[in-house]
């Protein structure tokens, strides 16, 4: 039996590891995964949108998430408001039976006055910001 010498590799110091190729890893890792349901039309309008921003419906689900800006639904100083626009409502429904009933002049003043208190807690409850604090005085 003969031995065949076998050639040992040896590292210096100039000898870089082997690329493996391919694209180089990102620095965010995005290894979760949420999955939801959409139907047809609102797969369309996201895929719409991701590409007029020129971007992959992914990225662009992702940028929307970290935009969106949440706010509750109604603050119990909207419900409030609410509560004394629905008794505004009922008032004006009351005119309107008196107004049947032949006093036109006294109504007319008084429904003038209502819409004006209307229109006012309309544009207070469309008031995103809750800004407007004049009329949450009065009520």
């Amino acid at each position: 039996m003969t031995t065949v010498p076998q050639k040992t590799a040896q590292k210096s110091a100039s000898v870089r590891p082997k690329s493996k190729g391919g694209r180089p890893k990102g620095k965010v890792r995005r290894d979760q995964v949420l999955r939801i349901r959409i139907n047809a039309a609102e797969l369309f309008l996201i895929r719409a949108k991701a590409r007029e921003a020129g971007m992959r419906a992914s990225t662009w689900i992702r940028q929307a998430a970290k935009a969106a800006k949440i706010s509750s639904r109604w603050t119990p100083e909207q419900m409030q408001v609410l509560r004394v626009l629905t008794g505004m409502a009922n008032n004006l429904n009351q005119l309107a039976k008196q107004a049947n009933s032949g006093k036109l002049l006294f109504i007319a003043r008084k429904c003038d006055s209502l819409l004006v208190e209307i229109d006012d807690t309309l544009k207070y409850l469309n008031n995103h910001d809750g800004q407007d604090r004049e009329i949450g005085k009065e009520l």
